[in-house]
């Protein structure tokens, strides 16, 4: 089974290797030319040595210092032509492989990255791609090369001496042998320094990303303490790889060093006994040493070979996930927008078993805004999710215009909603870049008039680069406040079917949170919005208020009606009232 799995891995490269087939076989013609012209020095070298036994004039050593010259600097050109081409092929394939890898998880959903942390992925996206470029150039360029050279040196010397030749390649087989029992751990070991080395990479990460909390927690000793211990394993883990790696090179020197030893010692007898020239000696002596180092480095490739296998199974554990969220076999692709009306019939949801919501009925017409309140877990940021489909209803269905969301090709759903998630995310752009973000080449007109409805417009301009200001990462650099409003102004720059904001005013002041909502209701007055909010002030204008409790719809109406009932609503009406009260004493 595991060894199915290696063969698996390496099929998976073959696709890309296809594309740069012309580069593949042009680098094996270099390295057939490079071969054939280093096997025929010794050969000439053998003339020479056999020829300078007669009569030494000037003349015949130039012309066989010429010949030698030449067949370097020949050597040379192919060889320069040769890593041109191979390696220059595997960045390629490199950069072929990164772009796939990062565009197959813009496929992925949000479960998806509930299982592989952002350190994990990077990981596989850095490390182990860069293992995988290392076996589509260096790892095929040197293995081609010892196989070529390995057949040539020992055709040149069986036409030279066959009988020396069949002791100079007694030590292969068991080279060969102790290769195959080596190489398999080189491959368990390095797919537990990646894995190892995604651990690290994610708790840098998560260290980086929460630098303040950490700081705020007077944390960095114990930080500091636990990434050591992934370190030291690490470490430990790369020791017992390095150990694997030195038993192998070092067998393969041993190897080397004792077909040498036999060439000397019977090779010299046979010059002794005038059965060979000592031409053919120094001859064989030469292609030995020409076959030395690529039987070494038959090692290194050999551990090339399997950090690229192993890299590989772990790359295409992302690129063979299937989403779980795509556009569905039955979506009509001829719908290119829709309206906006949305209807969950008997909609429920559970994730890992434990329900999230339960028998939801809810039709909120086009145009009409519906507001959601209800405590924390309570399932409101599940149900607002269902509507773009970055999650997927367990039970029940929801629809749009009428249709089942499963008939709307993914991308025509999403172009038509603006959506501002409970958690703020800005890129590391300029401001304009974040506002324009899914616009493409948005006018300044357009990002303008998206700040100007969030509030924000004001403030961006007393910037020193207004809307051009580079954000740090995540917006560090910004406010709460101030990233949420730029956050509603790249959602509403679309002028969206549907506007979903989720707890997307919580850091506002409620003065600036009444502007946005007056202007939301004039861009919204045609289009559909759902909101979910903790604050009564943010929801109490909606055609419809629903109140979550345990995943399930407990209280529905308008903020007069639900008033009336005194139930859940007005028992929080009255908590923030009198929050407000306190406020202003």
């Amino acid at each position: 089974m595991l060894e199915s799995s290696r063969k698996a891995q390496l099929y998976s490269i073959i696709p890309y290797l296809k594309k740069y087939k012309k580069s593949i076989l042009l680098g094996f013609v270099f390295i057939l030319l490079t071969n054939a012209i280093g096997i025929f020095e010794p050969y000439v070298l053998k003339q020479a040595i056999d020829a300078l036994q007669g009569e030494i004039t000037s003349k015949r050593l130039f012309l066989f210092g010429l010949a030698i010259l030449g067949v370097v600097i020949a050597e040379g050109f192919f060889l320069y032509l040769t890593r041109q081409t191979l390696i220059v092929m595997s960045r390629f394939i490199e950069y072929d492989l990164r772009n796939d890898f990062l565009q197959h998880l813009q496929k992925m959903s949000q479960r998806f990255f509930h299982k592989f942390s952002t350190g994990d992925l990077m990981a596989r996206a850095t490390n182990d791609l860069n293992a995988v470029r290392s076996l589509v150039g260096p790892g095929i360029m040197y293995s081609s090369n010892t196989i070529i050279l390995f057949i040539g040196a020992t055709t040149m010397m069986l036409l030279l001496s066959p009988a020396l030749t069949m002791y100079a390649l007694i030590p292969f087989p068991i080279m060969v042998l102790v290769v195959y029992k080596l190489m398999g751990k080189v491959h368990d070991i390095f797919k537990e320094a990646q894995e190892q080395f995604s651990k690290i990479t994610t708790h840098a990460q998560e260290n980086i990303s929460g630098i303040r909390v950490v700081k705020a927690y007077v944390q960095e000793e114990r930080e500091k303490r636990y990434f050591d211990q992934l370190n030291q394993g690490y470490i430990e883990i790369n020791l017992r790889l390095v150990k694997i790696r030195g038993i192998l090179w070092a067998s393969m020197s041993f190897f080397s060093g004792t077909g040498v030893l036999l060439i000397l010692w019977i090779g010299g007898s046979k010059v002794a006994a005038g059965e060979i020239t000592l031409g053919v000696l120094v001859a064989f002596f030469a292609l030995l040493g020409r076959m030395t180092w690529p039987m070494i480095a038959l090692g290194w490739v050999i551990n090339l070979t399997q950090q690229g296998i192993a890299s590989m199974g772990r790359i295409n554990e992302i690129r063979y996930a299937q989403p779980d969220i795509a556009t569905a076999a039955e979506a009509d692709l001829n719908i290119t927008s829709i309206l906006g009306e949305i209807e969950f019939r008997n909609v429920s949801f559970q994730y890992q078993g434990q329900p999230v919501l339960q028998d939801i009925n809810l039709k909120i017409p086009c145009g009409k805004t519906l507001a959601i309140v209800g405590p924390v877990g309570s399932g409101k940021s599940t149900l607002i999710n269902l509507i773009p489909r970055l999650l997927d209803a367990t039970g029940g269905s929801v629809l749009i215009d009428g249709r089942p969301i499963r008939d709307i090709p993914l991308d025509v759903l999403r172009r038509h909603i603006g959506y501002t998630p409970q958690e703020t995310f800005l890129f590391s752009e300029t401001i304009r870049s974040n506002i324009a973000f899914g616009m493409g080449d948005a006018s300044a007109n357009q990002y303008e008039e998206a700040a100007q409805i969030s509030q924000i417009h004001d403030e961006i301009a007393a910037l020193p680069q207004t809307y051009e200001t580079l954000l740090g990462e995540r917006g560090i650099n910004l406010s709460g406040g101030q990233k949420q409003r730029i956050a509603i102004s790249r959602a509403v720059i679309r002028k969206p079917s549907i506007l979903l904001l989720d707890d997307a005013l919580s850091s506002v002041d409620t003065y600036t949170e009444e502007e946005i909502l007056s202007r939301l209701r004039q861009l919204m007055k045609d289009r559909t919005s759902v909101i979910v909010s903790h604050r009564i002030s943010t929801i109490r204008e909606a055609d419809e208020i629903i109140v979550l409790h345990d995943g399930k719809i407990v209280e529905r109406g308008d903020h007069q009606h639900l008033l009336k009932i005194d139930g859940i609503y007005a028992d929080l009406f009255r908590k923030q009232q009198l929050e407000l009260e306190l406020e202003t004493l």
